[in-house]
This record gives structure tokens, sequence and C-alpha cells, in this order.
């Protein structure tokens, strides 16, 4: 039987998986395990930026895809930051063109707006948007382990037979 010693510190729990959220693989960085975190964080960071290389920043849409955009959130803070960017340019475009009074000013701000507002579509969008969101699926599992890990390392068995 396995009891709670009592250093045991729920504190540490959170702050691992803070850690392993921030950054892919920091949980493990900050449990000691650098070999884990370096293939963790070369593996989750990868597929992201590949995700991202394949469909563009576009990918990150919280306006018309939120359910890949919450997948896509457990990466990293960072990726609310690329949201509120992208979401920011596409509002800016909207705007231009709802803004147009004439149809040919309506067609040249169209045309304006797909240059600045990161419209992505067809199967770049798709596979960008998989890609960057199984690689947040994928951070998550890294971080209910190092939070794991981090829990079993504080439990000491006691001396019971």
């Amino acid at each position: 039987m396995a009891t709670q010693s009592k250093e045991y510190n729920p504190l540490f729990l959170v702050i691992t998986g803070l850690a392993a959220w921030v950054v892919p693989g920091g949980g493990y960085f900050f449990l000691k395990d650098m070999r884990r975190a370096l293939v963790v964080f070369v593996t989750i960071v990868l597929t992201f930026l590949m995700g991202l290389y394949i469909g563009s920043i576009g990918v990150i849409d919280q306006i018309h895809a939120k359910p890949w955009y919450m997948a896509q959130l457990i990466n990293s803070p960072a990726v609310m930051l690329i949201g509120q960017h992208v979401k920011a340019a596409y509002l800016r475009a909207q705007a231009r063109i709802d803004a147009a009074e004439t149809s040919s000013e309506r067609s040249a701000a169209q045309a304006q707006a797909r240059k600045e507002a990161y419209y992505v579509f067809a199967r770049p969008n798709e596979i960008g948007q998989i890609y960057t969101s199984i690689a947040g699926l994928l951070n998550l599992l890294c971080i209910v382990n190092a939070v794991h890990i981090s829990h079993i390392r504080q439990i000491k068995p006691t001396g019971d037979a």
C-alpha cells in the first residue's frame, strides 16, 4: 500500500503541468528527464510547424474552426497569440469589405482581404488543422503523463508488509 509522504505538494503537480503546457516537453524537463523532454519537444514542435507550413498561419482560426482551435490551444499559450493575430487580420479585412459601397470597391476590398487575412481553403486547410490539432492532443497526453510521473515520484511506499 502506498501513502503520501510528508513532502507531498500538490503545487508541484500544478507547476509540472503548467511547464508541460507552456513548452512541449517542459514538464519532463522540470522533472529532470532530459531525454524524454527533448524527444517530446522535437516531435510536437515539428508536427505543429509542419501543420503551419502546409496550411499557413490561417489554420489557427478562432472564428470558423473553434473545435480545431481548442485542440491547437493545448500546444502552448503561444497559439493564443497566433490566434489573436489571425483573428484581428480577418476582422480588419471583413470591416474593409463591409465598408465598401459599390461593387467595384467591394471586389477590390475582397481581393485585398485575400492577401491580408490569411485565408486558407480546401486540402491545405484541412491537413494543416489536423497536424496542428494532433500536435496539441499529443501535448495533452504528455502533460498528463508528466503530472502522473510527478505524482508517482511524490508517493512513497510504506514499510508495512
